[in-house]
């Protein structure tokens, strides 16, 4: 929605939330520096005057305010519509959001000694440490580190400095942030903070519904209420209050909810701020030496981070003395495994850990619940191939094929074998590859729809309740990498009216098409490491074909696949290695205005690299694989010298089916392992190496910046990792979900573990990361758009060209006993497997081909004929192994059944997408509810202001005619 104006200065809703813009003061806004900035708004001489009457404004809204709430409430007791319903209106607590984030804050900080002791505080036990810089006495940028403190505190930070008590050569800076520093800069970033309570209508519920509900409710009472709902009242302060919010402002500081100073701006806004000053702080002359980050990469200074707030364990349960402190809560109802089967404490990790992060879970949540459907009807699809396997014909036939002969599938060292040796292999193809695979394939595709349309939804009600609504990417900084690039060309925002470093789209245009051709050299490596796998497959099938291991040297296109798979995944993990540097290189060779598009193009490039090294064996094993080897006699090779790998005479599903069940493990496994088994062993060892050198007395007397700095960093790209873990994921879940229907299953298993494994490892493993705000996933709703829609494609592929889904059907209606009939069951199916085989006369062979073996052990003498999976022509033929009218019938039936297939599809995932709103209506009803009750609110105030002005000029013996009111 689009904010309406009344009056100077004033802006009445937007987005349903009330924002204030207030006239810029005469002295404008100075830098960090101290160097006066140009102000945004001109003076108005009445501009003092427009501040009294806002404040008048302002406090007539409060007063009506309260008198709407006694009206509604008086009229909700009188003419209440619905017995059913407790309330129309619903009120929010009346206690100031920050005044209820400081009572787990406050609890048990009464006394100095105590918050000198746990760290939290400089050593007078008010001053509250908001953020920690570490450096090395033995470093030798002492000159640097000098200026930039004293820059620090020329901003109005306190310091003090504190030596480590496990190692005298690192010093600990403790930096405060006092109430007018506060204050000023959170003006400064347009910090919103809460002002007053927001009043809003609960839809009214119809009484058929109501009667319909208590019947429900009468058959679930044995059943525990809202098991996976948290406790509130064993675990308070779940759940941040709701208040209107408006851009912070010192010279109209009486209208928000201020309790208490000390606690009004919580600790991860704090730290926010504190690293704002920070990051524009100068520690030589020059425009380019500026920032805390260029000091850290430098090695001016080790680490930078904000405090955790104490210990995350506790010697008495929370059940009966309560949480401790915030981390101390967020461990028992969030990180601990007894808790796995609970929803997510949104609010409370937004609160700690800012709006970025909390999103990432709230995604990764919606993500996980969306699992559960396709996880079942995937495993419905598994469980209906092994109910089905003992009547599937088609099986039965390769089981019962005794006296078909198989030509073999490599050069020289590859024997004949019968048909029935690929029974087993057979039946797993079925439990994968029946009738109810299409309509799978189909319903993923909605699946994935469906869960990016109500992500949406899920998405706008977190951005209203977290008051992200009105976060724009005007309000977003400048990274201080691209000023100090580009400080010499300037130009005038449009927005701000402020002049600022600006990039000259020929310098733009040049750099990135130095990128894009660093992208497409790098995915061309990828492509030559498939093109290494492919030829080590066509040359370990012969090895292998002639081991010394009977086991091996029966399953050796088995063996080939899976040290195949192996060695990819190896490839993989080595490759990920180097595309993370080359995308760093490529991203900051670039030159990012603001650190949302740096985040993104890096997550573009790293995605493209990441997707394309996953996936590219498994496109070659879906769609290549046996594909265009040719026939027996007339093989096509590789640099005319390796015949290309032919699939199993079962089909190249099960090859499929085993890249995909293996990569996805491992993947996931050794994710898990680096995620939290890594920073765990670090910890670990550091741990040991305290206790040997200082003994285990020392670890209780740790402050609390000690044990933190000896915790792991978050990773430098954020949550970069853990989004491309999962992004990948659902590429694995939906673009081959039609040969793997169990993809789902072990994404829900994974899932599952990974929310608590994230938890545990943001709360106990790894220092506090700096709060940062975004109101969407960013980029990467985009990408899972883009796998959506690819997602149909391979499918439809998979399901027309690497399964034998069409053959068999073109078999049932054409071919087979029901021919003409139309009836598709299994009985129609029997001779499928010989009319699907073409027949070789042996001798045809190439003298490169031929088999050491003559076939002999078969039947006693040499074999003259050998079978092959393809629709050709017998030799005898007049035109020897040419394709039969069958191939092109399957052909047809392909290319007709991926456009039929994909346009359905489409089409259904439009419709969807068009049926379902983006925003819920009762959300939308609230937000319009909202800014009509304030626009009222707005104009009683005026009015009243406006007859208060006519009683004074009256008084004042002033009177003019045609007065209004």
């Amino acid at each position: 929605m689009e904010a309406s104006s009344y009056g100077t200065g004033i802006s009445a809703v937007t987005n349903g939330k009330t924002k204030i813009h207030q006239p810029v003061s005469s002295e404008g806004r100075k830098d960090l520096q101290g160097n006066r900035l140009e102000t945004q708004i001109p003076i108005d001489p009445d501009a003092q005057k427009r501040d009294a009457d806002f404040s008048e404004i302002l406090n007539a809204i409060q007063e009506i305010a309260k008198d709407v709430n006694i009206f509604f409430d008086e009229l909700e007791g009188v003419n209440s519509p619905s017995k059913d319903d407790d309330s129309l209106l619903h009120h929010g607590n009346l206690t100031s959001t920050s005044d209820d984030a400081s009572r787990l804050e406050a609890a048990g900080e009464g006394e100095h000694d105590k918050n000198k002791s746990n760290g939290l505080y400089f050593r007078d036990g008010k001053c509250r440490i908001d953020y920690i810089l570490v450096y090395r006495k033995s470093n030798l940028q002492t000159e640097k580190r000098e200026v930039f403190e004293r820059n620090i505190r020329a901003e109005g930070l306190q310091m003090e400095k504190e030596s480590s008590l496990t190692n005298s050569d690192i010093i600990f800076v403790k930096l405060h942030a006092p109430w007018e520093v506060l204050g000023k800069y959170a003006e400064v970033m347009n910090v919103r903070m809460p002002f007053r309570r927001k009043i809003y209508y609960l839809h009214r519920r119809y009484k058929f519904m109501n009667r319909i509900e208590k019947q429900i409710s009468r058959f679930r009472g044995w059943l525990p209420r809202k098991p996976m709902k948290l406790d509130k009242e064993t675990l308070p302060d779940l759940e941040e209050n709701d208040c209107y919010t408006a851009p912070f402002s010192q010279q109209r500081i009486h209208h928000f909810i201020i309790h208490n100073k000390d606690t009004f701006f919580n600790n991860a806004t704090r730290s926010r701020i504190v690293h704002h000053i920070l990051q524009r702080v100068k520690y030589e002359e020059g425009k380019n030496k500026i920032g805390l980050n260029r000091l850290l990469s430098n090695g001016s200074y080790e680490a930078a981070f904000p405090l955790h707030e104490g210990s995350y364990r506790s010697k008495n349960s929370i059940r009966t003395h309560g949480a401790e402190n915030h981390r101390h809560l967020l461990y028992e109802c969030w990180a601990s495994w007894g808790v796995w089967y609970k929803y997510q404490p949104l609010d409370l990790v937004r609160r700690y850990f800012g709006e970025k992060i909390g999103l990432y879970f709230a995604w990764l949540g919606w993500y996980t619940g969306m699992l559960f459907p396709a996880a079942f009807i995937g495993l419905f699809v598994f469980l209906y191939g092994v109910t089905t396997l003992s009547h599937c014909q088609v099986s039965k036939e390769v089981c019962q094929a005794t006296d078909i002969i198989m030509c073999p599938i490599c050069d020289k060292y590859c024997p004949f074998m019968r048909l029935s040796d690929s029974c087993v292999y057979a039946k797993v193809t079925h439990l994968f590859d029946n009738g109810a695979t299409v309509f799978f394939a189909v319903f993923m595709a909605v699946w994935a729809t469906v869960f990016l349309e109500f992500w949406k939804r899920r998405r706008a009600v977190i951005a209203y309740d977290w008051d992200l609504i009105d976060w724009e990417e005007e309000e977003e900084e400048i990274r201080p990498q691209f000023e100090a690039k580009y400080s010499k060309k300037e130009r005038m925002n449009p927005i701000s009216g402020k002049p600022e470093p600006y990039q000259a789209f020929a310098d733009k245009c040049s750099r990135l098409i130095v990128s894009a051709s660093g992208i497409f050299f790098m995915i061309c490596v990828v492509i030559a490491a498939v093109f290494g796998i492919v030829i080590y497959r066509v040359v370990t099938v012969s090895t292998f074909a002639a081991f010394k291991w009977a086991l091996i040297r029966n399953n050796s296109q088995v063996a080939t696949t899976g040290t195949a798979v192996c060695i990819n995944f190896s490839i993989i993990m080595l490759l990920n290695v180097l595309y993370e540097k080359v995308a760093l290189l490529l991203t900051n060779l670039e030159q990012p205005r603001t650190e949302s598009e740096w985040e993104n193009s890096f997550t573009l490039k790293m995605f493209l690299f990441q997707f394309v090294n996953l996936n590219s064996s498994t496109f070659y094993i879906a769609f290549f694989l046996g594909r265009f080897t040719g026939h027996p006699g007339a093989y096509l090779r590789l640099i005319n010298k390796w015949r290309l790998e032919e699939c199993h005479p079962s089909g190249c599903l099960i090859d499929l089916c085993m890249q995909m069940g293996i990569i996805m493990v491992l993947k996931q496994t050794w994710n898990n392992f680096m995620e939290l088994g890594y920073p765990l062993i670090q910890n670990w060892w550091t741990r040991r190496k305290l206790r040997q050198e200082h003994g285990s007395h020392r670890k209780a007397s740790f402050p609390q910046w000690e044990k933190d700095y000896n915790l792991q960093p978050m990773n430098a790209y954020g949550l970069f990792d853990e989004y491309l873990e999962m992004i990948l994921q659902f590429g694995f879940t939906t673009i081959f979900v039609a040969a793997f229907p169990l993809a789902p299953l072990l994404a829900l298993l994974n899932n599952i573990i990974e929310i608590r494994l994230d938890a545990y490892k943001f709360v106990t493993q790894w220092r506090r990361p700096l709060a940062s705000r975004a109101k969407d996933i960013g980029i990467w709703y985009g990408i899972l758009e883009g796998i959506g829609i690819l997602s149909v494609i391979t499918n439809a592929f998979v399901i027309a060209v690497t399964s034998d889904f069409i053959p068999r059907l073109v078999y049932a209606y054409k071919y087979g006993p029901c021919a003409g009939q139309g009836e598709a069951g299994q009985k129609c199916m029997v001779g499928y497997v010989n009319a699907s085989l073409s027949v070789f006369l042996v001798s045809d062979f190439e003298n490169r081909s031929e088999p050491a073996s003559n076939g002999s052990e078969f039947s006693g003498s040499p074999l003259k004929y050998c079978r092959y999976r393809d629709y050709r022509d017998p030799p005898h033929a007049p035109v020897p192994y040419g394709y039969t009218l069958q191939f092109w019938h399957v052909l047809a039936a392909r290319l007709a059944f991926i456009i039929v297939f994909e346009h359905l599809v489409f089409c259904i995932k439009h419709l969807i997408s068009y049926l379902i709103p983006d925003l819920p209506k009762d959300l939308r009803d609230r937000m319009r509810r909202e800014k009509y009750l304030i626009q009222e609110m707005m104009y009683e105030a005026e009015l009243e202001r406006l007859q208060k002005e006519r009683k004074e000029r009256k008084k004042n013996g002033k009177s003019y005619h045609n007065e209004w009111p």
